[in-house]
């Protein structure tokens, strides 16, 4: 039974064990962002986001290829009164009946060096007098034709320009939007790990002091410590209570944060790993000032918005000049009692049209209009230079502030080191009775402000680093541009 016993309790701690291994989740930094990439709700608001601009370019692209349309009327019935002229001059009105049905095919093309449209076109028509009882039809077979603005704003010529910078924008975007969440997602880790430090800090702290209460108090009993020193103790055993609780509370609410972001349906415990350093890699300015105008969709917006604002300039000098549209078709017609009828012998048909709009006199507003869209043209260009200023500037300064803060973060790991090695010491020199309470205080705050102090500067260097990405679109580690 013994034997039984021991057996049942040694897989019943196992099976413990295993079970609470299975429910902690250990995650870098790495896992963190590469969840929050795939499966936060801000990364799927850059999916859809992506999704619509890309069916907006495939409408625009639609635009330069052929358009089958079918309309008509179908039926037209009327049954009203209406007036008849006499021969006399007098009115009167006449009850009519009937139906006036009609289906047109047509075939478009638009040409784009132009802005003209040529198209193909076949019409049917029926028209019933049901008061005459007679039936007749009218009808098209075949019609070819060409419309060419004169002298207008050719929008299908610039939408050519323009439009493919707009998608290859948005493209650009995408990518940005999932480098912005990684570096949210950092800030997110950072504060969750410095949460767990500050628990660890804390337990470690409650640990050490209740063992010196425990020394103290022997010392006291024979009287090598004095009863100050036992409540400077005890108080701090309080303060490290305190912070127990305090950094269990931040480290649920840190917790929730992340998994909310990052899209973790999980209830399992999470445990992050303190990340280490990139490998040595060296970070030019050059390099990411081109990588960043190569890559991102800032600069592709520099361009796009040089060309809207010419468009503008153009659509201006091309609403206000002289505006004619050359119209003209050549094809068959026929009419007939049958629809046999209107396919033997078809007529001939032609139609040429000039539509002309000449402004006389608009007391200037041609003018104006011109003249605005010329300013905004050069705010446009002061603007887009001041941008491209503003934009090599951050990246200086990005780049700059990540070799400091690598430097900077080698020192601070160096502190937390010396820190934790000075407590160590300290605290075992007041068991020995050569350190004052007070010095062995100093040493206990300092050895946990260097190591939140290491956190906070892990925090700064990572959370730059993905900045960088953001603002360049090209992963340093491994020297090429970053895809979707």
């Amino acid at each position: 039974m013994k034997y039984l016993i021991h057996i049942f309790t040694f897989c019943w701690l196992g099976y413990a064990y295993e079970t609470q291994a299975q429910e902690l989740n250990r995650l870098t930094l790495s896992d963190v962002v590469d969840m929050a990439k795939s499966q936060s709700i801000a990364a799927r608001q850059a999916s859809t986001t992506k999704e619509t601009k890309y069916w907006e370019w495939r409408t625009f692209q639609s635009n330069y290829k052929p358009q089958l349309t079918l309309n008509g009327n179908l039926p037209a019935f009327t049954r009203s009164f209406t007036e008849v002229i006499q021969p006399d001059g007098t009115i009167q009105f006449q009850p009519v009946r009937y139906n006036n049905s009609s289906l047109n095919l047509s075939l478009s093309q638009s040409v784009m060096q132009t802005g003209g449209q040529i198209y193909a076109t076949t019409q049917l028509q029926r028209f019933d007098d049901f008061a005459r009882k007679n039936t007749l039809y009218n009808s098209t077979p075949f019609a070819i034709g060409y419309s060419q603005p004169i002298f207008r704003f050719n929008g299908l010529k610039w939408d050519k320009k323009i439009e493919p910078l707009k998608y290859d924008e948005s493209r650009q975007v995408y990518i940005e939007s999932l480098e912005k969440i990684a570096s949210k997602s950092t800030e997110y880790f950072f504060n969750l790990l410095l949460a767990q430090v500050n628990l660890q800090i804390a337990e470690t702290n409650l640990s050490n002091t209740q063992t010196i209460v425990k020394i103290a108090n022997e010392k006291y009993e024979i009287g090598k410590t004095t009863r100050n020193e036992i409540l400077q103790l005890q108080l701090e055993s309080l303060k490290a209570q305190k912070a127990i609780a305090t950094a269990k509370r931040d480290l649920e609410i840190s917790t929730l944060n992340l998994k909310a972001y990052i899209g973790l349906q999980s209830d399992n415990k999470i445990e992050l790993v303190i990340p280490a350093l990139l490998p040595s890699i060296t970070i030019s300015n050059q390099t990411a000032l081109s990588e960043a105008f190569d890559n991102r969709s800032d600069a592709i917006s520099f361009r796009r918005l040089i060309l809207e604002a010419e468009r503008a300039v153009a659509k201006a000098i091309g609403d206000n000049g002289l505006n004619m549209t050359l119209t003209a078709t050549l094809g068959f017609s026929n009419r007939g009692i049958t629809i046999p009828e209107l396919y033997n012998k078809p007529q001939s048909q032609e139609s040429v049209q000039l539509q002309l709009d000449i402004p006389i006199l608009d007391w200037g507003r041609s003018k104006s209009r011109t003249k605005t869209a010329e300013a905004q043209k050069k705010l446009t260009e002061y603007t887009v230079e001041q941008a491209k200023q503003t934009f090599r500037q951050e990246i200086y300064t990005k780049v700059t502030l990540f070799e400091m803060l690598r430097n900077q973060l080698a020192l601070t790991a160096q502190a937390d080191s010396i820190a934790s090695e000075k407590y160590q010491i300290a605290q075992d020199r007041y068991v020995l009775g050569n350190l004052s309470i007070t010095d062995l205080s100093i040493a206990f705050q300092e050895k946990d402000q260097a190591k939140r102090d290491y956190i906070n500067a892990l925090q700064d260097y990572w959370k730059t680093y993905y900045e960088l990405r953001y603002l360049t679109l090209y992963d340093f580690e491994k020297q090429r541009k970053i895809q979707p």
